[in-house]
């Protein structure tokens, strides 16, 4: 082999690799679709954080238009979310729901005593399997979901006011707005 190539060789793998992890960098995880839209919520039945004795499955979500909210309280986008959430259940009728997502009860209890509770009920995920179902990677995440208890949209990452107006109760209410 020539010499030039033996030297050439390691320099264009390399800059192919710094060119492919650069264009990596530019990709927004927003923006990254859930295999999910447009499918059945998976199924799940876990219990409720304010209540071990009773249970929240993917069945509560049937016949309404309902948000999934992901939230734990080690996350410290969910707290910068959690006053929208609070606004948008008292200026809105859409059902939130969250996922309490591998966190401790106790601390999950006095979250919610402490910055208000927008959900109608939480499911408590302590082992996070019910989060890998729904293809969660990190928190905050939100699901839009139909009255059908089909997925139609997932937003990463920690919801603003401006994000609630124009991406998510657009949505919701053509949702509400559909028979069926």
């Amino acid at each position: 082999m020539p010499r030039f190539v033996r030297y050439l060789l390691p320099l264009v793998l390399f800059l192919a690799m710094a060119g492919l992890l650069y264009r990596g960098l530019s990709i927004d995880p927003r923006l990254v679709p859930s295999p999910l839209v447009g499918k059945s919520a998976p199924a799940f039945s876990l219990a409720r954080l304010e209540d071990p004795a009773a249970t929240l499955s993917n069945a509560d979500f049937k016949g309404q238009v309902s948000l999934l909210n992901v939230w734990a309280t080690w996350c410290v986008s969910c707290r910068a979310e959690h006053q929208v959430l609070m606004q948008l259940s008292k200026s809105t009728d859409v059902a939130i729901y969250g996922l309490n997502y591998k966190d401790e009860r106790p601390a999950a209890l006095r979250w919610l005593q402490q910055f208000g509770d927008p959900y109608r009920a939480n499911a408590f995920d302590a082992d996070g399997r019910v989060g890998i179902d729904w293809g969660v990677y990190g928190t905050p995440e939100t699901f839009i979901i139909d009255k059908q208890g089909v997925i139609r949209h997932k937003h990463t990452g920690p919801l603003t006011w401006d994000i609630v107006q124009h991406e998510i109760m657009p949505l919701v209410k053509q949702l509400q707005a559909e028979t069926g």
